[in-house]
């Protein structure tokens, strides 16, 4: 199992508006949290596989105080946002990269909003920041609910045949893939779309919004532009058959997991009713049916502030119990996680998810098995049987509700006879079996319904940090006039997006592009000081060298032309480096 960090949070403020990660400061302020994402690279690579991004694309709202980006406006404009730049954002994938911490996307493809040139007609300046040109311009075919009397457009695209019609409530304009006109030009642009931004980004994966209100065919197609790329979807149902159903049936046939809002409504029904029993009543979880496409979490921005939806009370006791469970992948909310200091209204678990995502990340491998439940008590185990990854020794997990009494338990293990054990969590003296492999343990109180009251035992004598893995990050810029980045030119310009490197690493750039017959291009990249490092020059005397990265900071991407038209040529221009937290 991976464990992932959402990286974004939704607040309220004394008015109960929403506002979108707010900043340690007044508002109004900067965008920030691409540069804070980056600055903690290192802390969240020690406990974390996954950072999950919030949309990264411009939205209606821009840079708001309420503009979360699922309000679409331009999708391939990475700039203006709630959350930062588009330099900033690749530092903050290139630093996560170098600490071991991969990035997701999340991909918004049912709606867009603000359309500015008509009913369903959304426009866009192109590179050169005034030509109308801008890649990805709609026609009122693109989208669908045109026969809305109040709001019609024509040419009235009919509604797609999406999951559950009654459960795609309408927001901003809705993209139709089934039936637009002309045909599959949605689909297209979606594909190409993503294949922009993944590259442009060094993005590894994606979380797919809204799939239940998207025709499903086109969402697998649209997976599929990028075959080797994990995604994950929120597909809103709390019935595991549902969840089931629309995962692994045609036409997904297993290609994304999917969030487990089934999970997350037991772990709710159990942390707050303080009552054990629900995290294994009926069906209370999608993992229980499919462990290897269950996308588990104990809140997101979305359930944190739907009244009736949210985990209000023992939330580190949900967290215990989510890290030990056998799922594709578990989301810790990062509002559950900073403290008030860093997000103004955020619940400052850190410590202990800290501690939780170390247990998990370590020893929670392998076969799953409950030992004891009633109503205040639950104990569970993994027996640390990872197949090629090797053993990890096993992991018993106790939880107590019980806000007044300790739990005295015997039980049986994983672990076999008279094996020493340690509780991980700090809360337990260590503890042997007996010889037939049963351990005996006491579960604190939950005394003030601290949500606290978790063991968490496994072979004794670990200590060592969960091994980060170092990665280079590859990002590449498409220049061409209706993108974000103009062709090359005769003359030398900087690239939009300065690249953050990390000293005693090395930069390479990979350039291509069609030039004329004695006409030539050189890409380079320079350091802090100005000196070039690294150059890559296709056509006329070509050269081809990597260099080494002396001072950690901003290097520059420089392009230039030689004897190209007057309208420039584009060019691809691929540039692998080792970021840094800074």
């Amino acid at each position: 199992m991976a464990v992932g960090f959402i990286a974004w949070g939704r607040f309220l403020d004394a008015a109960g508006n929403k506002i979108t990660v707010p900043a340690p400061t007044t508002e109004p302020h900067s965008p920030w949290l691409w540069d804070f994402i980056r600055s903690q690279a290192a802390a969240l690579g020690s406990s974390f596989d996954i950072v999950q991004l919030p949309p990264w694309s411009l939205a209606q709202g821009g840079a708001g105080v309420g503009c979360d980006g699922y309000g679409v406006f331009q999708r391939r404009n990475l700039n203006g946002t709630r959350y930062g730049s588009l330099e900033s954002l690749m530092a903050a994938v290139a630093a996560l990269n170098a600490h071991g911490c991969q990035t997701y996307g999340d991909l918004v493809l049912h709606q867009m909003i603000g359309e500015n040139g008509g009913p369903g007609v959304f426009r866009y300046v192109g590179a050169d920041g005034k030509t109308m040109n801008g890649r990805g311009q709609t026609t009122p075919g693109w989208f669908r609910g045109g026969m809305k009397e109040d709001d019609p457009i024509p040419p009235f695209c009919p509604e797609d045949d999406v999951p559950v019609p009654a459960d795609d409530f309408p927001f901003g304009r809705e993209v139709s893939y089934q039936h637009c006109h002309p045909a599959q030009v949605t689909e297209n642009d979606a594909k190409d779309y993503l294949t922009w931004s993944q590259a442009r980004t060094g993005a590894v994966g994606f979380r797919f919004d809204d799939t239940k209100g998207t025709w499903a065919p086109a969402v697998r197609a649209i997976m599929d532009a990028l075959p080797q790329a994990p995604f994950y979807s929120e597909y809103f149902d709390g019935d595991p058959a549902n969840l089931n159903w629309w995962t692994t049936s045609a036409p997904l046939s297993g290609r994304s997991a999917v969030e487990d809002f089934t999970l997350h409504f037991a772990i709710q029904a159990a942390c707050n009713g303080f009552d054990a029993t629900q995290f294994d009543q009926g069906s209370a979880g999608y993992w229980q049916w499919n462990s290897g496409l269950s996308v588990g979490f104990v809140d997101n921005p979305d359930t944190d502030t739907t009244p009736g939806e949210q985990v209000v009370f023992n939330k580190g006791i949900a967290y215990a119990y989510l890290l030990t469970l056998p799922l594709r992948l578990a989301l810790v909310y990062g509002k559950d996680y900073y403290p008030s200091s860093v997000w103004p209204g955020a619940y400052g678990l850190q410590p202990l998810i800290d501690n939780l995502c170390w247990i998990s990340r370590m020893f929670a491998v392998g076969g799953y098995q409950v030992h004891w439940v009633d109503r205040d008590v639950h104990v569970a185990s993994r027996d640390g049987n990872g197949g090629p990854i090797g053993w990890s020794g096993g992991l018993l997990t106790a939880i107590n509700f019980n806000t007044l009494s300790p739990r005295t338990i015997t039980c049986s293990t994983p672990f076999g006879p008279n094996r020493w054990l340690h509780d991980y969590t700090g809360h337990h003296p260590d503890i042997w079996t007996d010889g037939n492999g049963n351990a005996t343990f006491t579960i604190p109180s939950n005394a003030w319904s601290g949500g606290q009251s978790y063991l968490c035992f496994a072979p004794g004598g670990v200590s060592r940090p969960y091994p980060a893995i170092a990665r280079t990050t590859t990002q590449t810029v498409f220049a061409a006039a209706d993108l974000d980045v103009m062709p090359a030119r005769n003359q030398p310009a900087h690239l939009p997006q300065r690249i953050y490197c990390m000293k005693n690493t090395s930069a390479s750039l990979q350039l291509s592009a069609s030039v004329p017959l004695n006409g030539a291009i050189a890409a380079t990249v320079s350091d802090t000081s100005g000196k070039v490092i690294a150059e890559h020059r296709i056509g006329t005397e070509a050269r081809h060298t990597s260099g080494a990265v002396v001072n950690t900071g901003w290097h520059t991407v420089s392009v230039q032309g030689f004897g190209l038209p007057a309208a420039g040529s584009p060019f691809h221009l691929t540039i692998t480096y080792t970021g840094s937290a800074g």
